[in-house]
C-alpha cells in the first residue's frame, strides 16, 4: 500500500470526519516523515477543534523533535484549561530530553493540581536524566496519590539517584503491589548493597510481578556491583 502524500495528509487535516483526522496525524508520527517536514501540519493540528487531534499534536511534538518544540510545549503545560492536555504536554517534554524543560517540568508538578500532570511530569524529569530533578522527586514519594508515588520512584530510578535508597526502601512493604514492583524495577539502577538486600526481600514477594522485576533487577545489579 503506498503512503500519502504530504499534500495528502494536508488535505485530510481538514476533513470534517475526526477519524480521518486521526488517520492523517497517525501518518504524521511515523518515522518516515521527517520532524521538519511534518512541523507545519502538526501546529495547525495544535488548533484543531477536537481534543484528541490536539492531544496527538501535542504528542508528536514529542517524538520529532525541532529546536521549535520546546517552545511550543512548555505555554500548553503551563496555560492549557485541559489537565490532559498538559498532561501530554510533560510527557512529550520528556521524550524531548531537552534539560531546559526542567524548571516548567518541576513548576507543573509543584503548582498544578490535578494528579495526572503531576504524575506526567514526575515521568518527564526521569526520563531528562537530569540530578537536578532530585529534590523534587523526592517530595513526590509524599504524595497522597499512589500513582504520582509509582512516577516518582520510576523517575529516580532513571536518574540513578543513589542518593535517594534510604528514602525508597520505606516503599518495600507498601500496601500497593505496583509501588513494590516499581521499587523493584529502579533497585535495579542503584547499585548498592541496601539495593540488593531489599531486592532478595521482594523477590518472596506474595505478587509474582513484583518478585519477577526483583529478580531481573538482581541479575543486573551483579553485573554492576
Amino acid at each position: 500500500m503506498n503512503r500519502p502524500s504530504l499534500e495528502q495528509i494536508a488535505t485530510q487535516l481538514q476533513n470534517p470526519d475526526v477519524r480521518e483526522r486521526v488517520l492523517a496525524m497517525i501518518e504524521l508520527q511515523k518515522e518516515s516523515v521527517p520532524a521538519p517536514t511534518a512541523m507545519p501540519l502538526v501546529k495547525q493540528a495544535l488548533m484543531d477543534r477536537n481534543i484528541q487531534i490536539r492531544g496527538m499534536a501535542v504528542f508528536t511534538l514529542g517524538i520529532k523533535p525541532t529546536p521549535e518544540n520546546l517552545s511550543l510545549l512548555v505555554p500548553i503545560l503551563e496555560a492549557d484549561s485541559d489537565h490532559n492536555m498538559r498532561a501530554i504536554a510533560a510527557g512529550a517534554l520528556g521524550y524531548l530530553e531537552d534539560p531546559q524543560a526542567l524548571e516548567s517540568l518541576r513548576h507543573a508538578f509543584y503548582e498544578d493540581t490535578h494528579w495526572l500532570v503531576q504524575f506526567s511530569a514526575a515521568i518527564a524529569l526521569g526520563n531528562l536524566k537530569d540530578r537536578q530533578a532530585q529534590a523534587v522527586l523526592l517530595e513526590a514519594l509524599d504524595s497522597t496519590n499512589p500513582l504520582v508515588q509509582q512516577a516518582a520512584i520510576m523517575a529516580l530510578g532513571e536518574i540513578g539517584a543513589t542518593e535517594a535508597i534510604d528514602r525508597l526502601l520505606s516503599f518495600v512493604h507498601a500496601e500497593d503491589w505496583m509501588i513494590r514492583k516499581h521499587l523493584a524495577e529502579a533497585l535495579g539502577n542503584l547499585p548498592s548493597q541496601q539495593s540488593q538486600r531489599a531486592l532478595m526481600t521482594l523477590t518472596q514477594d506474595k505478587k509474582a510481578q513484583v518478585a519477577e522485576a526483583a529478580t531481573l533487577s538482581l541479575k543486573r545489579l551483579a553485573e554492576l556491583l
